[in-house]
């Protein structure tokens, strides 16, 4: 779990300073949330928030080379992390649209551990970004579908608009949600809405459980260490190169080589072996909820193959 200090990335606007996002941001978890647990955003946040977006905008450009066929293309930025609007693969052009980020991402802070929200109504705003990275609209929320640090760092909202009106509006379509795990070597891309980077990479492997502080995911993603993501990379998509799907959300990373603490997560293996890997970083599956949305997009924790958390 990361987050950027926005306080300084004002004073580097305000100061007209030239420097790179990642020296702008400091890493922690890997979201941009102001600090654990925090308050929704205050109109002071929002203005400071706009500031930092404006700046992103502006050094975008100094970032790393895109990769190839990924783009920018239906991903958002938040006030605090990144995410994107996604599909399941029976979602139809009628249904309303979805966006995925992370749980430790909610504008109210973060789930406790066991902790699993659904249904709550929600008004948080998405700038909706095109292939090139440019911000072409704003998206509202009108409830939040899901959320919870438990097993998994995730969080879904639905959209005030359908996949058909976004197309329409904007000729962008939605991110589809893979069905399946990923696999070990796996092709992949990192695509923040935040900082409007892209990082390419693979899949190195798994780890068993990954304990962060107070909290536990269960079969994360490990990248190769070429995604060296940043504070503000939370919920970014993790998009399979060959196939365009998104097979992970990205949440977190070893910063300083502690041991299972908030900003380390280590890595704990079948028989409670504890590994820690300084300087890598980690995404969570996605392919569990393609089981668990119905016709219209709708939540339904009881169908059949439904494996994510229950509240």
């Amino acid at each position: 779990m990361r987050k950027p200090l926005v306080v300084a990335l004002c004073a580097l606007a305000l100061a007209g300073a030239g420097a790179t996002p990642a020296v702008a941001a400091a890493p922690s978890p890997t979201g941009a949330d102001a600090t654990t647990g925090t308050a929704p955003a205050t109109p002071l946040t929002d203005l400071v928030n706009d500031t930092v977006g404006a700046v992103a905008d502006t050094l975008s450009g100094l970032t790393a080379p895109k990769a190839g066929a990924v783009n920018f293309a239906g991903t958002v930025s938040l006030s605090n992390c990144s995410g994107s609007v996604v599909r399941m693969p029976d979602s139809a052009a009628s249904d309303p649209a979805l966006v995925l980020t992370n749980g430790h991402c909610l504008e109210s802070g973060f789930p406790a551990p066991g902790q699993v929200l659904t249904d709550r109504a929600s008004s948080r705003t998405f700038g909706l970004l095109n292939a090139s990275g440019a911000k072409v609209a704003t998206l509202r929320a009108n409830r939040l579908v899901y959320a919870t640090m438990t097993d998994t760092d995730a969080a879904i909202y639905r959209l005030s608009s359908t996949y058909a009106q976004i197309k329409s509006a904007y000729g962008i379509d939605p991110l589809t949600l893979s069905s399946t795990r990923p696999a070990a070597g796996t092709a992949i891309s990192v695509v923040s809405g935040y900082w409007k980077r892209i990082y390419s990479c693979s899949v190195d492997g798994f780890a068993y459980r990954l304990k962060e502080g107070d909290w536990t995911w269960k079969d994360s993603v490990r990248y190769t260490s070429a995604c060296d993501t940043i504070g503000g990379t939370s919920g970014s998509p993790v998009v399979d190169d060959a196939t365009g799907e998104v097979v992970a959300v990205n949440n977190t990373g070893n910063e300083d080589g502690g041991r299972c603490t908030v900003n380390n997560p280590c890595e704990v293996d079948e028989n409670g072996g504890v590994t820690v890997r300084q300087g890598i970083n980690y995404a969570q599956q996605t392919y569990p909820f393609t089981a668990c949305f119905t016709t219209g997009n709708r939540l339904d924790l009881s169908a059949s193959g439904c494996t994510v958390p229950k509240p």
